[in-house]
């Protein structure tokens, strides 16, 4: 008898140990996504692509990353450069004043552009807050979902909004984002991600963007409204012409 129930014994230890391992930290999900995704690369590449007729770059200058939009207005051209908390417009490369209230809202702008364009790489910042709800299934594939809070020190004009976002089980690449928002009246988006592409080792996606058909609720059932139909598609969002060098 003894022969037969150590043998057991051992496979079962064996078994909830493999098990264990399965169970996955939330930081390990995002560090494994963020390495997926193109990890150091970046802060270590330039990256510049064109989103709605205006162009974007994100580049390394002194230590501290820069963000810039550039516009073409039929003999002017506006560079918007985004360099920590500081914000500068020139127009045809002279600095030009800009009033402190619009000042914060083309930073915001313009970070929130790059924000999307780098996820999941701004997920270990220092103002971002996260948490592993458990697993969840939409379109017949199960996911990790994660939620995203952002302190108010550090979290942007937007701190008090929420996200979430479904990791692949397998591959770690979040398929779908999703988060709720307080500005102009507040609401919810969902975004699938498409047309996934590796370019000097760094991912890129388009997406389709939804909302709620109806209003009123929680944004954490917003997953469960996309699977049963009940979003409606209101854009794509689409990158071109990315250089990263």
């Amino acid at each position: 008898m003894k022969r037969i129930l150590i043998p057991l014994i051992l496979v079962f230890v064996i078994a909830c140990k493999q098990e264990s391992k399965k169970e996955l930290t939330v930081q390990q999900i995002v560090d494994n996504s963020i390495a997926d995704s193109g990890g150091k690369r970046f802060d270590e590449y330039r990256v510049t692509f064109d989103f709605r007729d205006k162009g974007y770059v994100s580049e390394n200058m002194d230590g501290q990353r820069v963000y810039k939009r550039i516009s073409d207005l039929d003999s002017t051209t506006i560079i918007d450069v985004k360099r920590g908390d500081d914000f500068e417009r020139y127009m045809n490369d002279s600095l030009v004043m800009v009033h402190d209230t619009m000042a914060v809202k083309y930073a915001n702008s313009i970070n929130s552009v790059h924000y999307f364009v780098r996820l999941p790489y701004g997920l270990n910042d220092a103002a971002v807050n996260k948490e592993l709800l458990g697993k969840e299934t939409i379109k017949n594939k199960e996911y990790y979902k994660v939620k995203v809070t952002f302190d108010q020190q550090g979290g942007g004009e937007d701190f008090e909004d929420t996200y979430l976002y479904w990791f692949d089980k397998e591959s770690f690449k979040p398929d779908y984002l999703a988060y709720d928002f307080h500005v102009n009246g507040g609401g919810q988006r969902f975004r699938k991600a498409y047309n996934e592409r590796y370019i000097n080792g760094i991912r890129f996606v388009d997406y389709e963007n939804y909302k709620p058909k109806k209003e009123g609720a929680s944004i954490l059932d917003i997953g469960k409204l996309y699977n049963e139909g009940e979003l409606e598609l209101l854009s794509k969002i689409e990158l071109k012409n990315i250089v990263v060098e």
